[in-house]
């Protein structure tokens, strides 16, 4: 099923509360506004919260003879979601399941969606290097998975885990991407004016320290909040905000040694 998927890539970090599934959104939604078809697989399956950010709670997911066809919003066919939220009663539901049931339901994620051919699958999975992991890696590792991108916060305490999640994808031979600081400050939204509620430069010092690029600080921008939960896209409703701006620089850095060189497929 990920035949004619072109580029994956991993977004991954080394504790929960860093905003991991928020930059998996963020970076799915202005890759599709530079023109590309977009998939993103949440496989955080006890904190689905993929479907709440992007406003889909409400919809289903259906079967088709390929497998399960995935989400799409009402107003854009150019990005499929799948979740486990979609398949729960209720969103209130806890998924109370051990290490071989999650094995297998993410493995079915893998296996059994029907992505048909897109330009870029983003896979959000949960924090820390747990069976999840693995059971992604596995799968992935022999396709065409671009690396992963670790999501960090200013903090020293988030900076160490991450470190560990830095040790686990060399282990498991999946290359780095570059790392990217979260909530790196906060904008007004009256004078957007940046003032760093946390300290700041600990990603750009992991990604020297580790060799890695840094992909960028994005602060907190309460209007980008609001727009995705709106099924907007921020990179177009919002131009002027410093997060539409490190986005749109990511999507260059990660699509340049690829951009045009496949038919179909649009330029930065």
């Amino acid at each position: 099923m990920l035949s004619g998927v072109k580029h994956i890539i991993l977004v991954l970090s080394g504790k929960g509360g860093v905003g991991k599934s928020t930059v998996s959104v963020l970076l799915a939604i202005a890759l599709k506004e530079c023109g590309y078809k977009v998939g993103l697989l949440d496989v955080d399956l006890c904190g689905p919260s993929i479907p709440y950010l992007l406003n889909l709670q409400e919809k289903d997911v259906h079967q088709c003879p390929q497998g399960w066809v995935p989400v799409y919003s009402d107003q854009d066919q150019n990005l499929a979601v799948m979740s486990i939220g979609f398949l729960l009663k209720s969103k209130n539901d806890a998924v109370v399941w051990r290490g071989p049931k999650k094995h297998a339901m993410i493995k079915q994620f893998l296996t059994d969606v029907y992505w048909q051919d897109i330009d870029y699958l983003i896979i959000d999975t949960p924090p820390g290097t747990s069976d999840e992991h693995i059971t992604v890696m596995e799968n992935v590792r022999s396709l065409n998975c671009d690396g992963a991108i670790l999501v960090t916060t200013p903090q020293a305490v988030a900076i160490e885990d991450v470190r560990k999640e830095l040790t686990f994808c060399r282990k498991t031979g999946i290359p780095v991407l570059g790392v990217i600081e979260n909530m790196s400050g906060f904008v007004c939204p009256t004078c957007s004016e940046c003032t760093n509620i946390f300290s700041s430069g600990g990603g750009q010092s992991l990604a020297n320290i580790a060799d890695i690029p840094f992909l960028g600080c994005v602060p907190i921008d309460p209007r980008v909040g609001q727009s995705v939960e709106k099924e907007q896209s921020c990179v177009a409703k919002i131009p002027d905000s410093p997060v539409t701006a490190v986005f749109k620089d990511m999507v260059k850095i990660l699509t340049k040694p690829i951009a045009g060189a496949e038919d179909g497929t649009a330029e930065t």
